[in-house]
């Protein structure tokens, strides 16, 4: 059978690695043969993109499996090659006996119906009946379009006893049937040869509840830590731990710290190798990637999508689910909800290996169809996220306002909620190139409450979604809220200072909150609030701060005890220094307040004013007490005002990165949170920000992939937490 099919490839041309048909009687797990390196090879870097269609090794002259240079496996874009750009007399002769969707042999009496086009070409009927009532109205071998087409009610559960079936791309391995639209060559006028490498996407459902169920042992093992191992801390830090008993203070501020704990690691038995190894216990993550496919993705940036995508696809566990969505001019969604397990893995990299580039850019139907899977799923793992990438203007959202101050699209409504209902899914945003919307894009992800990331070349790309996945892939606490509340009857608070995250005052200004939501392993957040000092002796406790959330792995709710802040109140105070640790975050916070203000002024075309705002950010910053005891954070601050100032320079660099350069930055900042823009993932880069020893980590994969295909010179990627240091 395998000999067969192999010979039926070479005839009609194909340069794809896909399945052997498998009958009826064959078992459901895979061969030997169908790994994932028999689906995937490593994708050339740009400069040699141009020869890679002789260059390039084919699954089939390495064996069927092809591998980067650290063994990752990764999709690659099919080229053709000389055998597959010539057709053979013998293989024209069978051609015409093989139907070209499912390859396999049309003779008439053996059951089954046959359709012949207005074109002339045949096809079994049920074949072709699929194939337009999935929405394509054109001949699958010569692309003609049809004005009389075939149709037929849904297709039987089982094909008749030893007819072929095609292994389902997107369904479960449970004995469903599917056809798939094979590669085939069409002509053009001009005599040559065009393979087009469409993969026929899942069912048009009205209902997206057809998601692969839990792992049934991963919810079992759930809850089965202890919850004191996993505990946010949580530090306060007064502006002065001392104020004259006599002296009050209007404006006074208190930094609230949090800190995430460590991802949980378990020792188990190695599998690999003699002795015990770690491992880590984590929440499994249901992850929705929206993919911009359009007619400007073609060439490398859709071969790089490939490759990243790849990454993702062999980084996420088998409790994990992910689900594709690819648009363009419209969306369609590739696969439910799939467990990443060995077949998952399979099965997705060949969805994600058969998408192809056209038409234009539709943002917000993506964005439906990706919350679409996240509102109708029937099973949920704790964490849920979506990856939207773009590299273009959305050319179907028609902005609520015209001119040359127009609005972002409202793409709010769009937007699925969490399981609790309290808030928005986060969508972490990766703007793509020099023409991408990034206003629209960074509007999603902070209303969403994701990232916005810029990934200014297309090497770019799989860092970027590698130190996105080791955040999302560590969430060790949800939904997690901040309360605090007076302890004096005079102390009253005049505002919480807390960037993108909601927060709120009593109407009588004696308590507040704020709304964190998830954190990663290791992650840190810093609030200040600011309150009233009355006179007082000895010693006065202005607040107390506590935090409740729920721990995704144990499904428990856990409070955690109140801190409370106190000040000596001395007869005579000597002179002192603010803190070190207040200084910083409130350095951040104006650095962010500049961002954005010079943002509006640039946007205005007053581009001198903008840089001249940025300047005056940086030289109060590098003058003020944590600037000058060399704090770290201050001088990446200094660093990416610098560079925010450079690509300000002029309007048309303004227009090709400056301003996608500045929104991420405010979103890192705003968020506290790492996102990729410039050179952030460079290892010997200041502007390293909120990364977390999981983000680093991945990056470290990544780049150790990415060695064996670029000339990049690998270097220690350093961590660069905003712990807050002693004073």
């Amino acid at each position: 059978m395998e000999s067969r099919w192999r010979k039926a490839k070479m005839s009609l041309g194909l340069n794809l690695c896909v399945y052997v048909p498998r009958t009826l009687d064959d078992g459901d797990s895979p061969s030997p043969g169908s790994s994932p390196a028999a689906l995937v090879s490593p994708v050339a870097s740009s400069s040699s993109a141009a020869t890679s269609a002789n260059t390039t090794p084919t699954a089939e002259q390495t064996g069927g499996k092809v591998k980067g240079g650290s063994g990752a496996l990764m999709p690659t874009t099919p080229t053709p090659t000389s055998a597959g750009l010539r057709l053979s007399k013998s293989g024209s002769k069978s051609f015409k006996k093989t139907c070209a969707i499912c390859l396999t042999t049309m003779k008439p009496g053996q059951g089954h119906a046959l359709f012949t086009a207005e074109c002339s070409h045949t096809f079994h009927f049920h074949c072709i009946a699929a194939n337009v009532k999935h929405g394509s109205n054109n001949c699958p071998v010569c692309r003609t379009k049809w004005k009389e087409l075939p149709f037929r009610g849904p297709l039987p559960a089982e094909f008749p006893q030893g007819s072929a079936r095609i292994n389902p791309v997107n369904g479960h391995q449970n004995g469903g049937q599917m056809t798939i639209l094979r590669p085939l060559p069409r002509a053009r006028s001009s005599g040559r040869l065009h393979h087009m490498t469409s993969l026929l996407p899942d069912t048009d459902r009205s209902v997206f509840n057809d998601d692969e169920p839990l792992d049934s042992l991963s919810e079992a093992n759930e809850g089965s830590e202890q919850g004191c191992l996993r505990t946010v801390e949580i530090k306060t830090y007064p502006e002065f731990t001392e104020v004259p008993e006599s002296t009050s203070e209007r404006n006074f501020t208190v930094l609230v710290h949090l800190k995430a704990p460590l991802a949980q690691t378990l020792q188990t038995d190695s599998k690999l190798g003699d002795g015990n190894s770690l491992s880590t216990t984590r929440a499994p993550v249901d992850l929705i990637t929206v993919l911009d496919v359009s007619g400007s993705m073609a060439g490398t940036k859709l071969a790089l999508l490939k490759r990243a995508m790849g990454f993702v696809i062999q980084n996420l566990g088998s409790s994990d689910r992910l689900s594709v969505i690819a648009f363009s001019s419209s969306a369609r969604r590739l696969f439910p909800l799939r467990r990443m397990t060995e077949s998952g893995r399979l099965q997705s990299l060949q969805a994600v290996n058969s998408l192809t580039s056209n038409g234009g850019t539709n943002i917000a139907e993506g964005l439906r169809k990706g919350s679409k899977v996240i509102e109708e799923r029937q099973a949920k793992n704790p964490v849920c996220s979506i990856i939207l990438l773009s590299d273009g203007q959305d050319t179907y959202t028609v902005s609520p306002t015209a001119g040359v101050h127009k609005a972002a699209p409202e793409y709010c409504a769009l937007l699925p909620y969490t399981t609790s209902g309290c808030q928005q899914v986060p969508v972490h945003v990766f703007g793509f190139g020099a023409d991408h919307d990034s206003v629209s894009l960074h509007s999603i992800s902070q209303t969403s409450g994701g990232t916005f990331s810029f990934i200014e070349t297309e090497a770019a790309i799989q860092d970027a979604f590698a130190q996105c996945i080791g955040g999302l892939l560590s969430v060790v606490a949800q939904d997690l809220h901040v309360k605090v509340e007076s302890l004096h009857p005079d102390v009253h608070f005049g505002s919480i200072r807390s960037g993108s995250y909601s927060s709120r005052l009593a109407d009588d200004k004696r308590n507040g909150s704020i709304d964190v939501g998830d954190m990663y392993a290791e992650e840190e957040r810093d609030f200040l609030v600011s309150v009233n000092v009355p006179p007082g002796y000895g010693e006065t406790a202005l607040l107390k701060v506590g935090c409740v959330y729920k721990d995704p792995l144990m499904k428990e709710t856990i409070n955690m005890a109140d801190v409370q802040v106190k000040i000596s109140r001395p007869a005579f105070v000597s002179v002192q220094s603010v803190s070190i640790e207040v200084d910083r975050q409130k350095n951040r916070l104006h650095a962010a307040e500049v961002m954005a203000e010079a943002r509006l002024s640039a946007e205005r075309g007053d581009l001198t004013h903008a840089v001249s705002l940025l300047e005056d950010c940086r030289k109060m910053i590098m003058g003020s007490t944590s600037g000058q005891s060399g704090d770290r954070l201050c001088q990446a601050l200094d660093a990416e005002l610098k560079e925010m100032q450079e690509r300000m320079a002029n309007r048309q660099r303004y227009e090709a990165s400056g301003r996608a350069y500045v929104l991420s930055g405010l979103s890192s900042h705003s968020w506290q949170r790492a996102t990729a823009r410039g050179d952030s993932t460079d290892s010997e880069s200041l502007i390293q920000a909120y990364q977390t020893s999981s983000m680093v980590d991945m990056l470290l994969r990544s780049q150790t992939m990415s060695r064996s295909s670029t000339p990049r010179q690998m270097r220690h990627v350093k961590s660069f937490p905003a712990r807050p240091q002693p004073r």
